[in-house]
């Protein structure tokens, strides 16, 4: 399929623009007329409004730490649907290296109309408690105490933060509407930044100069937004983050006593950059201390295909990921070679080394995860990446491996991998390629059933995941296996008994389990209706979008979707009405769905099929995914009778 690629970048390096008449980083005095509104005027059905909204990022010309002060201003209409502004959070990073982000100053207040006057509720320290998210930040939260509908909270803090080289990406669009947002970027000439801006809005106001401030003189991004209206979230979509109105900004260049250093500006130089690192290239170019713990047998191996897939199983399955993603190792190899476990980079620029201390070619690819959004293909940075995979290039084809997911195999990646692109490292030049799966993902569901005499259903039920999604269920069942078992009864609404799960031989992750069930049928007289899918019948459209769709349609992976029920009817009784067969078919064969459902002596057999046959497609599918899919949920809403002779 045909990729549509979603990613602008706003060239303001060398572009002055001076804004309409407007003062920016000055927040309008607190008026009681934003208490006495009842409704947002950009979306009344809004729970809550952003009144004002202000990112402030400023380098500091003597120290080279950025500040960030952020200032809010926020409506909440419907407390009960407002969750999200509770409570403030502020997230600080410590590399555990002696360097860390401090957290300043913080000032919150609540306003409530009492009595027709301002009623001011400050936010006392005691609400302020801490939690570790995982060793590298913490989370400082403070709760909004007498929160009302109707009340206004009003917050503003600054972090100094060591973390210059890269300055945290800010979504104008937000799950809120804002009556205005606006996003400062300040650094002194001679730290060159990048901006990297994404997204369809344009700003109402902007300033892009060089201006004498702070002392010094200073290049500086101002941008205004006003009346932005929440972002709408579609289904089926890898992150919707990605297609939000964004600005990030990456240092290019510093230039101190005469001397210019520069870091990336082409994709080329992040692959020298990286080439020379202690925590990447020197990782894997160099033979360490692999050769000694390569098991003979794979050693020995003749045909380089078959060796590099036994290296990669002997390092995945020798070797944990402790779930941190990264580009550069953590502790290194000979840690990792020790204590058995490391984080992304870790395990990948390790099966790298194995590789080529083998003969094999093999090249690191750099990777942004789903979760962290699409690579700007048109701004080259080493902050577009977080997660690194391992290829070997054998007789001028290339393999795919990811060393953290035990479940892997050669071109057979998690999920999180399998965004759009990815730098291909070689030893003497940099390569963005395209990375799609073309692997088909297989789901089966079958159940076998009996109708007892006295009405209730019982049977068994097996659920079969093959390919990417036998690895996505695995994980998940690692990481939760009551939740995981849990998610059966809660989706089916059925009292599951005996539920194992496992991984069978040929690594299809497996669960099987018990039921029985009263409410599964309707009797009617001398007639008992029932679904002949049961409780794997679809009861909606999923694509059930009204409003255009704006963005493409993802999948991750090929799928093909299996449904078997095998019900025995009961002695006694005969079938009346079968419910209709029904198949469809896109005209390219890339959609499909079939149900059939027939009799064969004393059973009913109901089978249920769809494909999927690409792993994403342009929004111009959505009204055939809409139509196929309403074909599937009349089709599987059909009962039939079971008359009594």
């Amino acid at each position: 399929m045909k990729k549509i690629f979603f990613a602008l970048c706003f060239s303001v390096s060398t572009v002055i623009v001076y804004a309409q008449k407007h003062e920016f980083l000055k927040m309008p005095k607190f008026d009681i007329e934003d208490l006495k509104k009842t409704k947002s005027e950009i979306d009344e059905k809004a729970p809550a409004e952003t009144l004002y909204r202000s990112i402030h990022y400023h380098i500091d010309n003597s120290t080279g730490n950025y500040i960030k002060k952020v200032k809010y201003r926020v409506k909440i209409y419907d407390k009960d649907k407002a969750e999200d502004w509770m409570n403030l959070e502020i997230s600080l990073y410590d590399n555990n290296q002696g360097s860390r982000e401090i957290l300043n100053s913080i000032k919150a207040y609540v306003y409530n109309l009492e009595d027709g006057k301002i009623a001011e509720t400050k936010v006392d320290k005691s609400s302020k408690f801490k939690s570790k998210e995982n060793k590298y930040y913490t989370i400082n939260k403070f709760a909004f105490p007498n929160i009302k509908n109707g009340s206004v909270i009003e917050f503003q803090y600054e972090i100094t933060s060591p973390f210059s080289y890269q300055i945290p990406l800010t979504y104008i669009e937000t799950d809120t509407p804002s009556e205005y947002t606006e996003y400062v970027f300040e650094s002194p000439i001679n730290m060159s930044y990048n901006i990297d801006f994404r997204g369809s809005l344009t700003p109402k106001y902007k300033k892009v100069a060089e201006e004498n401030t702070y002392g010094a003189q200073y290049k500086t991004y101002r941008f205004a937004y006003e009346n932005v209206k929440s972002f709408k979230k579609e289904k089926f979509v890898k992150n919707n983050d990605n297609y939000r109105t964004q600005i990030r900004a990456e240092l290019h260049s510093t230039f101190f006593n005469n001397n210019l250093k520069t870091y990336t500006s082409t994709w080329e130089d992040i692959r020298k950059k990286l080439w020379e690192d202690d925590e990447f290239g020197n990782q894997y170019k160099k033979d360490r201390l692999v050769k000694e713990i390569i098991p003979k047998n794979i050693s020995d191996e003749k045909d380089q295909h078959k060796k590099a897939n036994l290296l990669f199983d002997f390092v995945k399955n020798s070797y944990t990921w402790n779930e941190r993603n990264g580009i550069s190792t953590d502790n290194g190899i000979k840690d990792l070679i020790k204590n058995k476990t490391g984080n992304t980079a870790d395990l990948n620029l390790f099966l790298l080394n194995v590789l080529r201390s083998e003969g094999i070619k093999a090249y690191p690819i750099l990777i942004s995860t789903i979760g962290n959004g699409f690579v700007n293909l048109t701004f080259p940075n080493l902050g577009n990446f977080n997660y690194v995979i391992a290829c070997a290039e054998i007789d001028k084809k290339i393999y795919l491996y990811d060393a953290t997911s035990k479940q892997a195999k050669e071109d057979l990646l998690p999920a999180r991998v399998w965004n759009s692109n990815g730098l291909l490292l070689r030893d003497d030049k940099a390569e963005l390629i395209s990375l799609t799966n073309i692997k088909e993902s297989y789901n089966s569901h079958t159940v076998k059933a009996k109708i007892n005499p006295d009405g209730s259903v019982s049977g068994v039920y097996q659920d079969q995941d093959e390919g990417m999604g036998a690895l996505n269920a695995k994980e998940r069942f690692d990481e939760n296996q009551d939740k995981y078992k849990k998610e059966y009864k809660d989706v089916f609404s059925v009292d599951f008994d005996n539920i194992n799960s496992r991984v069978l031989d040929g690594g299809e992750f497996r669960s099987t389990m018990s039921f029985a069930s009263n409410n599964m049928i309707d009797n009617l007289g001398k007639r008992k209706i029932i679904n002949p899918l049961l409780f794997l019948h679809q009861t909606k459209n999923d694509f059930d979008q009204e409003e255009e769709r704006k963005y493409m349609i993802d999948f991750i992976s090929p799928i093909s979707k299996t449904k078997v029920v095998e019900i025995e009817i009961p002695e006694g009784y005969d079938v009346a009405d079968l419910p209709k067969s029904k198949k469809i078919v896109t005209e390219d064969k890339e959609i499909s769905y079939s149900y059939t459902v027939e009799r064969k002596d004393n059973r009913i057999i109901t089978v249920s099929e769809y494909k999927i046959a690409s792993a994403d497609y342009p929004k111009e599918y959505y009204p055939a995914f809409k139509q196929i899919w309403k074909v599937m949920s009349d089709s599987e809403s059909q009962v039939m009778s079971l008359i009594k002779k």
